[in-house]
């Protein structure tokens, strides 16, 4: 078997009841920019060749998805300091039992918050460790 081509996640859609609304959200908390309209889709590009494409669906309820960021420790307190600012409670667990903390998982640290939609997003300075 030979080795297979490099696989990169390169975008995916967040369905937003207002994407413009929530891709303006995220990009302020994670300090970034919201990048022209593409057809029906306003992108937040992360850096690192993947896009977040928001698509509005205002006919029907957005399902609630998980997106976590790993995010550079020395801009994490900023982040959180932008979610005060903002009035969003953040979390230190993904079940939000644990408001107004961070955790300090496999060494580094995290948050847990919700988008306008509902989404649970993430920020956290050290990946996961895995088996």
């Amino acid at each position: 078997m030979s080795a297979a081509p490099h696989v990169q996640l390169n975008h995916t859609a967040v369905y937003a009841r207002d994407r413009r609304r929530s891709a303006e959200f995220l990009a302020g908390i994670l300090g970034l920019e919201v990048g022209a309209p593409f057809g029906p889709f306003l992108p937040v590009d992360l850096g690192n060749g993947v896009t977040l494409d928001y698509y509005e669906k205002r006919d029907e309820p957005v399902q609630s998805q998980h997106y976590a960021f790993l995010v550079p420790d020395e801009r994490f307190d900023a982040m959180i300091a932008r979610l005060e600012a903002a009035g969003v409670t953040y979390y230190a667990d993904p079940p939000h039992t644990r408001p107004g903390r961070v955790n300090t998982l496999f060494g580094g640290r995290g948050a847990y918050f919700d988008d306008p939609d509902g989404h649970n997003m993430e920020i956290m300075t050290r990946p996961y460790v895995r088996p």
